[in-house]
Parts: structure tokens; sequence; C-alpha cells
């Protein structure tokens, strides 16, 4: 580079425009540029010429930085163009040229400063604008072929002017309001001249807050006029920035300045209060309203020790201390708790007889357990806890009769549902250690209650779930187990309760989900479901009195007959509940309430032949199977958690020699291995019949369970599936009218079945009066109601050879 020092008197060249003059008096001038540089990347914003700046670099780009410079301290500053996914002004490796904008500012290095980390600190004095003409990677840094832009002072116009002015003159609307920059500008306005707008410009926008793509446009534009304008226009974003980051501060003063002021008032007032005898203590008056309320209580040791420690501890804590608010809802939930309250049982058993045939009706046998338990109880001379669950379909009352048992014993009654969930800590309570805890919900059902003897209802137990945070059914073990819940531990209270005067009632769907220590808690009672008869009198006595007037209307209004009535119930709502009963029944009395709005007072009776008009089409149409007469068409008996039903069975034979025997149906384990069972017997029945040895041999038989959709398994659809292979084997027909259920064995022997009752009132349902049970059974059918009894011929049998007989009048010979 050639340096003319001041000092000796050297004259720079004319041409030559002198652009600076560093501490040694080494004069830098156009002409001194080169056209080549090392370009130095930076990232946050563009660097404008004209201004001062310091810059770092890492060990690796200062190392190489100082290697450029030195012979000539001359660097390019060139911004990185951003990445869309990268944060404004985070750093990265240059991987290609492609990755920095085109025009830049050339700076000289003034000096630099290494830190320890071999990392460096260069001063810079920038000087013009440059337009990158082409790249040149040199290892992982580049240099760069450039044209430097010209910029002659531009002739000032009365635009130029104004816009400088208006630079200006936002600048200084800035300085109150943007304390961060307050002294540069200061600086700034007083060395810029307004005949200086291109000086006047970069040194603004390099005061300003914005984005780097803004910067380095205002740095790209050359013309004045455009650039001045781009720059003013930035700086009033940036002016209406800071007013609005102002005005959002000056709210929050405010609202911290008026508590703190409340806050000061509410003390004084209370010192004066205090002072004039007009008010105690509030802590003080806390303290003697908890005294007050656990004096009325009878705490266990445990517990009053509990409270005294506690009372103490709450004395001395700050009223705005966190712990004092939970330590103040600790002592509320102890003192909200029935310490040695009981309600008075009412053990009258005629009288408890009348509320549970008021509110149901049917369900005998778990009527009989409850006077059972109530007359045990009144010999006694006293109540204590039991617990009972009632197993039974959908529909059937489960929850209701938790209620009327409650009703009955004249005790207060919450229900909580166990479905679904899957934390023990809903049972018993979160430790108060965690933020928001609280008891779980055994112990709100007692301060709900008030009375440490309520009737509590544990709704859909079979539903309850399994997860990281526990086992509901494992804290049921405590709960249900008279010999350990009188001392149940509440995680939050940490105080033993006594749960053992409390009667658990708890429901199901189903057995099958609830471990076995759990079942063995409990005294299990099954309602099966109702038959036509007694769903018949529930709608007349339950249903539809309380149906009217949920709607406005009376027996003034509505009629519906007996048949009408029934024929809903076989067409409409054949399951074995009755909850589908009454969605149907409130679907007819809106239709009628409408035409009673409409001002049609006249009553409206309902004939079986218009139920169509108000329901649509029958959801049960006549069972296609309920008259179907052929060989192989045989209908079993089946029990689901919904109640029973019946189970067609079909059997046919396809010609060929293969002997296949294909089952179909979605058939469980069990039911597969029950219809080899019935195949290989009934072909042990056939070997000596004359012409049927080979008839297994050498047909194909095709055996299936309609409903192919629904899961079937267990082992009491043995004998009639023998009956359906023996009915095909000798081409004859079992009657409609019959239904059995049975296990078969391979000796012909006819095992016994569950689920009786269920199975009986599947077949009512279905219009069917024969059937065929194991003789095992009889006196579980023995013990049913009458009205279930009644109209049904059954017979009990002990060997296949007597349902050959029955079903189709043929005799075996073994």
């Amino acid at each position: 580079m050639a340096r003319k020092k001041a000092a000796n008197g050297n004259q720079a060249n004319k041409k030559d425009r002198i652009l600076l003059v560093d501490s040694e008096g080494t004069v830098i001038t156009v002409a001194d540029l080169p056209n080549r540089i090392p370009i130095f990347p930076v990232y946050q914003r563009p660097i404008f010429p004209g201004i001062l700046t310091m810059v770092g670099a890492d060990s690796m780009v200062s190392r190489w930085i100082r290697d450029q410079i030195r012979e000539e301290k001359i660097i390019g500053l060139v911004m990185a163009k951003p990445n869309e996914s990268d944060e404004e002004g985070e750093q990265r490796q240059i991987e290609s040229a492609s990755q920095l904008y085109r025009v830049g500012t050339v700076a000289y290095v003034l000096h630099w400063v290494e830190l320890p980390d071999e990392s460096c600190q260069f001063m810079l004095s920038t000087l013009k604008r440059f337009k990158v003409r082409r790249f040149h990677p040199d290892d992982q840094h580049y240099s760069a072929e450039v044209d430097y832009i010209e910029e002659a002072p531009p002739e000032m116009t009365e635009q130029l002017r104004a816009s400088a002015a208006a630079i200006v003159s936002t600048l200084k609307e800035l300085i109150p309001h943007n304390p961060t920059f307050s002294q540069e500008m200061h600086h700034l306005l007083s060395q810029v001249n307004l005949d200086e707008p291109i000086k006047l410009t970069d040194l603004a926008a390099s005061m300003t807050n914005a984005k780097s793509k803004a910067l380095q446009k205002i740095l790209e534009t050359q013309d004045i006029q455009e650039r001045m304008e781009q720059t003013l226009l930035l700086l009033r974003e940036e002016y209406d920035l800071s007013l609005l980051k102002e005005k959002i501060s000056q709210k929050i003063d405010e609202r911290l300045s008026k508590h703190q002021r409340e806050f000061f008032l509410r003390e004084q007032l209370r010192e004066i209060k205090h002072e004039l005898g007009l008010e105690q203590d509030r802590k003080q008056m806390e303290l003697d309203r908890f005294r007050e309320r656990f004096s009325e209580l009878t705490l266990t040791e445990e517990a009053k020790e509990r409270v005294i420690q506690e009372l103490g501890r709450y004395e001395f804590m700050d009223d705005s201390s966190p712990e004092s608010q939970i330590v103040h809802q600790y002592l509320d939930w102890i003192a909200s708790l029935p310490w040695g309250v009981y309600s008075k049982d009412k053990l009258g058993i005629s009288q408890a007889e009348r509320v549970l045939n008021h509110d149901h009706y049917g369900l005998d046998d778990v009527k009989k357990r409850i006077l059972e338990f109530i007359a045990v109880s009144k010999l006694r001379g006293g109540m204590r806890g039991g617990i009972l669950c009632l197993v039974g379909p959908p529909g059937v009352g489960k929850t209701s009769l938790g209620k009327s048992i409650a009703s009955a014993l004249g005790r207060e009654f919450y229900r909580f549902s166990v479905g679904g969930m899957s934390d023990e800590n809903e049972l018993k309570g979160h430790r108060r250690t965690y933020i928001g805890a609280m008891p779980g919900r055994l112990i709100q059902a007692l301060r709900t209650t008030k009375t440490a003897n309520p009737v509590i209802m544990l709704d859909e137990l079979d539903k309850a779930g399994r997860s990281f945070r526990g086992d509901p059914y494992s804290v049921l073990l405590e709960v249900l187990d008279p010999e350990q819940n009188k001392d149940f531990l509440d995680h939050y209270l940490d105080l033993r309760f006594d749960l053992s005067n409390v009667l658990f009632v708890a429901t199901a769907n189903s057995l099958d989900t609830i471990p076995p220590v759990l079942i063995d808690r409990m005294e299990i009672l099954r309602l099966s479901g109702y038959v036509i008869e007694e769903k018949l009198k529930i709608a007349q006595r339950h249903l539809i009195p309380k149906i009217l007037p949920d709607h406005g209307l009376t027996e003034e209004n509505l009629e519906l007959p007996k048949e009408t009535l029934k024929q809903l119930t076989v067409e409409y709502a054949r399951e074995v509940g009755v909850r589908n009963l009454e969605k149907k029944l409130r679907s007819i009395t809106r239709r009628v309430a409408m035409r009673v709005a409409k001002g049609d007072k006249k009553k409206v009776v309902i004939l079986r032949e218009q139920l169509h008009d108000f329901l649509g089409q029958p959801e049960y149409p006549e069972d296609a199977y309920k008259r179907l007469e052929l060989p192989g068409v045989v209908r079993g008996l089946a029990w689901t958690p919904t109640g029973g039903s019946t189970l067609p069975i079909e059997s046919i034979m396809l010609n060929g020699n293969s002997g296949e025997f294909k089952l179909t149906g979605q058939l469980g384990d069990v039911m597969k291995e029950s219809s080899s069972i019935a195949h290989s017997y009934v072909q042990s029945l056939l070997r000596e019949v004359p012409g049927k040895m080979q008839f297994f041999k050498k047909n194909t038989i095709h055996l299936h369970v309609p409903e192919g959709a629904t899961p079937k398994d267990g082992p009491s659809a043995g004998i009639a599936m023998a009956t359906s292979l023996l009915s095909l084997a000798i081409q004859q027909a079992v009657p409609a009218s019959i239904a059995m259920t049975g296990e078969l064995t391979l000796s012909g022997q006819v095992l016994p079945i569950g689920g009786v009752r269920e199975k009986v009132v599947g077949a009512k349902l279905a219009g069917i009066n024969t059937l065929i049970f194991p003789e095992a059974n009889r006196s579980q059918f023995e013990e049913l109601p009458a009205h279930l009894r009644k109209n049904l011929t059954i017979h009990f049998v002990k060997h296949f050879r007597e349902v050959a007989l029955l079903t189709l009048d043929y005799k075996l010979s073994c």
C-alpha cells in the first residue's frame, strides 16, 4: 500500500480522496484500497461506513485475518444471509459463497487485542461500500474481488434537506425513550451536519435495532433519497416500539404501586383497629375458631397430638407465607371430618322392606339379603360396616338400589365412579409435599356426608384401570377389609380414620376383571335382569309415573295399554335392563308433549299397531331362527355380561372325501374344544348305525355359530353342538321351541353350567318355552322366582341320550 506521511508533508494526488488518517499519521485514500480483500463475515447486522466498531473472531478466523493484514490492514465486512431456521444473529459455518450478500463495507484495522483463548477483538474504522465481483475460497475462508461504490456528495435539494431534518428530529425524540443509545445519539447529533446526508443516514441506521435484512437493504440502496426514506421509516418504527414498551412498563408499575398502597393501607387500618380495641388480630381469630371446632369433635389421641403441633406452627407463621396457607387448609380438613359423628340407623325391618319395594320391583334375592343384614344388626344392637357387590348387566338398577339401601337404613349416601380410575392417589390422597394436594375420594366422602357411617357406593368397580401411578385395586384391598379399614391412612391427612362403620356398596357388570382377592372380601349379590312381565310392571309402576311429570304431562294426556307396552318391550327394548325401555318411553312422551304444546288437548291412546309411527321400525324384528326347523339347526343358551340370550348353532354337510370339520363364528379356545368333543362323540354314536358309519368320514362338516362379529367362548354349548351334528347326520329337524345348555364329556355325561337365571331370562325374552338343563342345575332353577318358572317346560338331563330322545325322538343304544 502506498502510505503518505502527513508529518513529512507529502501531498496526495488530487484525484485521491482521503478516507482515514490513523494515530500514526498514516493516510488512507481511495487509491490505496486494494481490488482483492479478505472477507470477514458478520452475522447480527451489517456494518455501515463512517463508524468505529469492535468485532470478535475465534482463534481460527483471527489467525487467518492477521495473516491477511500483515501488509495491508484492509478487510471487507460482509453480512451472512440468515437461514429461516436460525435465530437472528446466530453464527454458523459459511459453506458456500452463496450464503454471503454481495454488498459490504471495507474497513481499516486500527489494532487488535488477543484474548487468552487465542480469539481476538479487532478495532475497525469502516471506510466505504463495495460490491463483490467474485468470491475466492481460501480453505474455510473467503477473499473477494471487489468494486468500490463511489458516493459523491449529492446536491442539497429541499427534499434532501427536509429528510435530513426529519431524521435528526426523530433521533431527538428517541433519546428520552431509549436510554441504551442516548449517549451515542447525543454524540451523533453533535458531530453530524445536515449538509452531509450520506454520513447522517449511515450513522442513524447503525443506531437502530431493526432486523438485519432491513439494514442490509439500506446498505445496498445507492439512491440517497430512497436510503434516507428507508432509514426514517426504521427510526419511526423504533420510536413507536419505544413508546409501546414505555406504556406497558408504566401500566405494570401502576399496578404494583396500587397493590403496595392497598397493602400498606390495610396494615395501617388493622393496627389502628387493634390499638382502639375494635378488632382482634386475624390470626388469633382463626386460631380461636379452630380450637372451638376441634373441642366439639371426638378426636383420636393421634389426631389431638397432630392438631396441637400444627396449631403451634400456624400461630407463628406469617400470613403472607405460602406454608401458612397449606397448614390452614390442613387444619380445616381435619376440623371438617366427622370424628365420632354417626347417624342413627333405622333398624325397622318392615319400614326397610316398604322402602325397597317402593323403589324397585323384583330383585327379591337382593332385598332378602339386605333385610337379613338389617335383622342381624337389630339383634346385635347396632350395625357395623359391610361390603356388598351388586353384579349385573347395565340398566337393572344397581346404582339406584344403593340409594334405596341408604334410604332404608336412614344413612347418608355418597357415590363416586371407580371406572377409568388409574391413580391410587385418587383414593388415598396426595401427600402434602405436592402443590394443590388434597385428600382422597374416601375422606372427601366423609366430609361431604358429615357422618362416619355413610353408605359409599363404588360404581363401575370392574372398570378401574392400572398405570404407572399405581393400582386402585390394591388400595381397595385395604378399604374393603373390615380388619384393616378401621385404621385407614390417607396420604394427605397422615392420620388414621375408622372406616369400619361405613357400608360399602360396589357395582359391576362382570367379575372377570376384578382381582380374586378383592372378590373374596365382598359379598356378591347378582342382579340377573328382568323378563318381559317384570319390565311391564316396572314401566307401569315406576317409569311412566316418573316420565310424565318430567315432560309436563299427566295420565289425562297419554295412555299406554299393557299390550302396547309388551310390544314395545319385545320389539324395541328387549335387553335385560330397563334403561333403553325408559329412553323409548321418553321418546314417545316428547312426541305427545309437542302435540299438547300445539294446543291438541285430546288424550292420546297409543295402540300396538301405532308404535312404528312414534319409534320407527322395530329394532328387534322377529327372530329369524325362532321358526326355523331344519336338520342341523339348534338353539343353545348363552350368558353374557349384559344378560342371557339364545345361541343359534348351524351345521351343514359338504360332499367330499376329506372328512374335514370346519368351525366358524369367532369361537374361543374352550368352545372349539367343546365342538371337537361333540364331533368325536357323535361319530362314536353312529359307528354301529347302518348307513351312518361313514357319514363323517366321507363328508366335510361345517359348524357355524351366527353373529360372527361377536366373540363366543365357554363349554356350555356342548350338548347343543352335539345335537346339531346328530340332527344333520340323521336328517331330522329339532323343534324351534326347544333350547338347551350343558357341557358335554366324551362319555356323553352332561355337566352343570353357570348363569341359570340369565339363561332362563334370555329364553323367555326370545319366546322359548321348552328348556333342557343339566340335572346338577335343578336346585338353582327351583330357587328362581315363580314368575320366572311360570309357563316353562324344563327337562333336566344327566346323559346325552336323554337329549337325543327329547329333541329328535332318537333312542341311542349307548
